[in-house]
């Protein structure tokens, strides 16, 4: 009987030195789940209005909900005397460990955050980026999917391709196509530019803003080689490539004018010379 009133005793003493710390550290904590459930989705309907990626959004608000609810643990069990350094320092060396190991995922998971961010590319459009040239399919925290032209999947990591270069063929919206075509020295070059021109004007893929031009670009050895520009949006660019090239030559036929292939002139010298 005597050691349950010692008991007693020590459960109130206890009760009278820590009760109003349990008081007050279960009141930081219900009123600070509170508000990270406000900041959070505050955070959310912000990033919504502004038209962020639905993916980017999920990551970022259970990324700030963790985050800030990890404080408040902390903070709480400071409150209530459990001592937090130790535990602090667990943490930062766990982190440290497992940002070390996981440091190339990481650098790619930023790359994904500041694509959809800043968003220098998005779905559908046409960009080069490492070595290839395609329409993005997926953009996703980690890495960017690409259909090339040739209906290959290529993924580039987030992290290598917000390092690089990016080259949009869709931000304005239309592209230019650059083609050569070569006519012979013998040609003349005021018909064969009207000839292209007219049949790049025929074209139903080809813009009319810009205009299409054509100009000699290069003197060859076997032929004066035309720039052909037609302009086209970036989903009809290899139509148009295509379109054109064949055109052209069927054009350039019918109007008589030669495209030649290469050609070497051979001067014998006489064997008494």
């Amino acid at each position: 009987m005597e050691d349950f009133e010692i008991y007693l005793n020590m459960a109130k003493n206890f009760l009278l030195k820590s009760g109003v710390d349990i008081l007050i550290a279960l009141a930081i904590l219900l009123i600070g789940l509170f508000i990270i459930g406000r900041i959070v989705k505050v955070l959310g309907n912000v990033m919504t209005k502004k038209g962020s990626d639905p993916s980017l959004i999920s990551f970022l608000t259970s990324l700030t909900s963790i985050g800030l609810k990890a404080l408040l643990i902390i903070t709480v069990a400071s409150r209530v005397g459990i001592p937090t350094t130790s535990f602090v320092a667990v943490l930062g060396a766990a982190g440290l460990a497992v940002g070390l190991a996981l440091q190339g995922t990481l650098s790619n998971f930023a790359g994904g955050v500041l694509v959809l961010l800043f968003k220098p590319y998005k779905v559908s459009h046409l960009i080069e980026a490492q070595g290839h040239t395609g329409w993005v399919k997926e953009i996703q925290i980690f890495v960017t999917i690409l259909t090339t032209p040739d209906n290959k999947t290529v993924i580039i990591p987030n992290g290598a391709i917000s390092n690089g270069n990016i080259t949009n063929y869709s931000t304005l919206g239309k592209i230019r196509v650059d083609l050569i075509m070569g006519i012979s020295y013998n040609s003349d070059i005021k018909k064969a530019k009207e000839v292209l021109l007219h049949t790049m004007q025929q074209h139903d893929k080809v813009m009319k803003d810009p205009a299409p031009f054509v100009g000699v670009e290069s003197l060859g050895d076997s032929s004066v080689n035309l720039a052909v520009r037609p302009h086209c949006t970036p989903e009809d660019y290899w139509d148009v490539y295509f379109d054109i090239y064949e055109a052209g030559k069927i054009a350039l036929d019918e109007a008589g004018i030669e495209i030649p292939f290469p050609q070497v002139d051979v001067h014998m010298k006489p064997e008494n010379a």
